[in-house]
């Protein structure tokens, strides 16, 4: 391991940290809101937009990285991604030797993922910020289908081509959202609720639902296999 390498995996286990301080401690996560003087939702979007590396692994098991020289944060409408249009928390590509383009949504991890009284014995209905979520990223995926072109060539700030060439079918989607803890009552886990929220997002083919702890479960492995 080179010690450029190990900078790196330096780099993300503290920044591994500071997600579960965010994810656990109330108290540093209002801190660090007022500081930055932002919501919660946009506290996330900096926290990601300095460790878009999270999303490498974390979103399905297709390798993920942000646009050459760009802010994970996008519009999304015309043949450009850089025209006034429908903003996306994070449009990625995938890597590989074609690239594709996916679509984020970055909620917080206290946003409720169930309404709190059963919609029938044993059945919970999503909340309605976890539908209203899943509709805004329908609704962008859908409106970039319609406006951006089959074949993207992004261009830097000053106009000059990076050299990516990204397609844009059928393109992938995913909400980061709520936590599971949700779903733990005093004496184990509510079953009922637990299956309410599986079953809904697996019937779900996009977005695909992965909540913040499991998004930090899976940025754990990462710094883990790296240091191994």
């Amino acid at each position: 391991m080179t010690t450029e390498d190990l900078v790196a995996v330096g780099f993300r286990k503290k920044q591994l940290g500071i997600y579960g301080s965010l994810l656990t401690d109330q108290s540093y996560f209002d801190t660090l809101k007022n500081k930055k003087n932002c919501s919660n939702e946009a506290l996330w979007q900096k926290y990601f937009e300095k460790n878009s590396w999270v999303f490498g692994y974390g979103l399905g098991y297709i390798f993920l990285s942000n646009l050459d020289d760009r802010k994970l944060e996008q519009v999304v409408q015309g043949h450009s991604v850089d025209s006034h249009g429908k903003r996306v928390d994070a449009l990625m590509k995938s890597k590989g030797i074609i690239s594709n383009l996916c679509f984020v949504e970055i909620k917080t991890h206290t946003t409720a993922l169930l309404e709190t009284k059963p919609y029938r014995s044993g059945c919970w209905a999503p909340s309605r910020e976890l539908a209203g979520a899943i509709a805004q990223v329908q609704g962008t995926v859908a409106s970039a289908v319609e406006n951006l072109s089959s074949r993207i060539t992004p261009s830097d700030s000053e106009g000059n081509p990076t050299g990516e060439e990204i397609y844009n079918y059928q393109p992938k989607s995913c909400l980061v959202i709520g936590c599971m803890g949700e779903f733990v009552s005093e004496h184990g886990v509510n079953k009922g609720k637990l299956r309410s929220f599986e079953l809904l997002r697996k019937n779900i083919t996009n977005p695909e639902v992965i909540t913040f702890d499991e998004l930090y479960e899976r940025a754990k492995f990462i710094v883990q296999h790296n240091q191994r």
